[in-house]
């Protein structure tokens, strides 16, 4: 796809191959799936007390060992040291490092938004000085931005860099809150501000006046070393800046997009290790003579759970060959100035996987009962890790705010009829039809649209986003058009509320109003499936493999 070119907002086959979206792997992928499952169960789960206790020696050999398996260097190209495999292998190997508790939080963070910075924006010599020692796990990176006063408002930064012309040197002071590998990273990529505007330096551990603060009392990811970075008269020539001066925006807004993609496969790893716990434990205990999974309220949690995992992993997959696609037709060159068209994409898929994480971990615990309420049941630790992924790398409300307005901003009214025309799917058509009429009711009353109004036309996209992705990959089980029927007449239920909702809402006049509604009563709406027997045979199918397996 060219720049110049009007995108579809909504996932459609056009110029994508079926394998490069779908949830099924290939020998090459299963392959590395099953090296980091024996990683993790040999190398990693054993040790999470120490490395929860923030043994850092043992924290670091163990990134070395992951990067001589050349994970660490998944996006990095070859030259320097890495796989050069794109987002999609990228997306499977963070999936599969998901099952390694808050280790997964400090490889994540390493290998995306620690690393990718040198990759898209740094210079010849900045990364054959740094990408291949990052690759190796060598040395471990880190990402600078969060302040006490610039969480959402990321670019709020108080951390200043002032140029000397005498010394011809850069001086830094300031405070970074919340860097997550502080005590462990080599290097860190740095965001300040400076009479440009904000710019991102290349801060190495060991230059005078770096230090860092003790470790975070955390709720969970105890396993991950969070703490204050602090920049006390930091010197640094001007080979340390990092893309171009007073450009530090473009650095940090583009790596959280793709930071947020890679956090929703992340938390689809967590989320799968989370339902095997539960279906494990569900098959082992017994209450009134039976195995609890053999009930049908267990059973309907277990579809349930299921059927979230599907949703955000067809959608993590078809954003990950979107950007592979990019980077196929625009080269790395280009790739980031197309980026900034997906941050709608990433935000779906961040806001999807990581509530879809939570409600999971929450039924895992719930199936468990009081023991899961207990330390010695891994699940406890599952649903304290997981609280974390709603915040960090943009809220839940931020991604939100994201998604509406990269929609409205991108929104042809005419292209979305002539998607609408060209829709197979009924259940799919008339949730496009209800979006455009409650468009139609934001855009025609006039007002500013606020919050609120922007929150719903969100969740109305990433429902129509997921039903879609659901759709391309339906065909491959049973089960996956069973749990494809739920997602459809769920997602078009709610985006049906929703409409109704905005149009009584934004609508002063009684007759338009009444006549918005009865336009949505006259919709076809197509028949429903008996969407409980459909939940049975979806428990019960996975009850049998034991886990998540579609």
């Amino acid at each position: 796809m060219k720049l110049t070119e009007k995108r579809s907002l909504f996932p459609n086959e056009r110029g994508l191959e079926a394998d490069s979206y779908s949830i099924n792997l290939n020998e090459d992928e299963q392959l590395i799936s099953k090296t980091i499952h024996q990683l993790v169960e040999e190398k990693i789960l054993p040790n999470m007390n120490q490395l929860e206790d923030h043994d850092y020696t043992l924290q670091k050999k163990r990134m070395k060992e992951v990067g001589q398996l050349g994970l660490m260097g998944a996006e990095v190209p070859e030259e320097y040291g890495g796989l050069e495999a794109g987002k999609r292998m990228s997306g499977i190997i963070a999936e599969k490092m998901g099952y390694a508790a808050s280790f997964s939080v400090a490889f994540n963070i390493h290998s995306g938004v620690g690393t990718l910075p040198y990759v898209y924006f740094g210079n010849e010599a900045q990364k054959n000085q740094y990408l291949p020692k990052l690759a190796s796990g060598e040395w471990i990176g880190a990402y600078a931005l969060t302040e006490p006063n610039a969480g959402s408002d990321a670019l709020a930064s108080k951390t200043t860099a002032k140029w000397n012309d005498e010394n011809q040197t850069w001086t830094i002071n300031g405070e970074k809150q919340w860097i997550t590998n502080a005590h462990i990273a080599n290097v860190y990529v740095v965001f300040a501000n400076t009479e440009q505007g904000i710019t991102a330096f290349i801060v190495e551990r060991t230059f005078k006046g770096v230090s860092i603060g003790p470790e975070e009392k955390k709720l969970g990811i105890k396993g991950s070393s969070t703490a204050t970075l602090i920049l006390e008269d930091v010197e640094l020539d001007s080979a340390q800046v990092l893309g171009e001066v007073g450009k530090g925006h473009r650095i940090a807004l583009n790596i959280l997009n793709l930071a947020r993609l890679k956090i929703a496969f992340s938390n689809i790893g967590m989320s799968k290790q989370a339902l095997e716990f539960a279906i494990k434990y569900g098959k082992d205990r017994q209450q009134f003579g039976k195995n609890i999974v053999e009930f049908g309220l267990i059973q309907e949690k277990i579809a349930n759970m299921a059927t979230a995992i599907y949703k955000s992993e067809c959608t993590a997959y078809y954003t990950a060959s979107l950007l592979d696609r990019q980077l196929i037709d625009n080269g790395k060159e280009n790739f980031i100035s197309s980026l900034a068209r997906y941050s709608m994409d990433c935000s779906i898929n961040k806001v999807l996987a990581s509530e879809s994480l939570d409600m999971i971990v929450d039924e895992a615990l719930q199936i468990h009962g009081g023991y899961g309420y207990m330390q010695e049941y891994e699940v406890e630790r599952l649903y304290r890790d997981s609280r974390i992924n709603r915040l960090f790398e943009g809220t839940s409300e931020i991604n939100r705010l994201t998604i509406a307005k990269s929609f409205l901003k991108q929104y042809d009214e005419e292209k979305l009829n002539e998607e609408i025309r060209l829709e197979q799917s009924v259940y799919i058509r008339q949730g496009k039809i209800l979006l455009n009429k409650m468009l139609k009711a934001v855009t025609l009353s006039g007002i500013e649209i606020k919050q609120m109004y922007q929150g719903v036309i969100a969740d109305t996209v990433m429902d129509v986003y997921a039903m879609k992705t659901a759709e391309m990959n339906s065909d491959h089980s049973e089960v996956t058009k069973q749990m494809t029927q739920i997602i459809l007449e769920e997602n078009l239920q709610r985006i049906l509320e929703r409409t109704k909702r905005i149009i009584v809402a934004l609508e002063g006049d009684d007759l338009e109003k009444s006549r918005y509604l009865d336009e949505i009563k006259d919709l076809l709406i197509p028949d429903f499936i008996n969407i409980y027997e459909a939940k049975e045979n979806i428990a019960k199918s996975l009850i049998r493999k034991g886990g998540y397996y579609v």
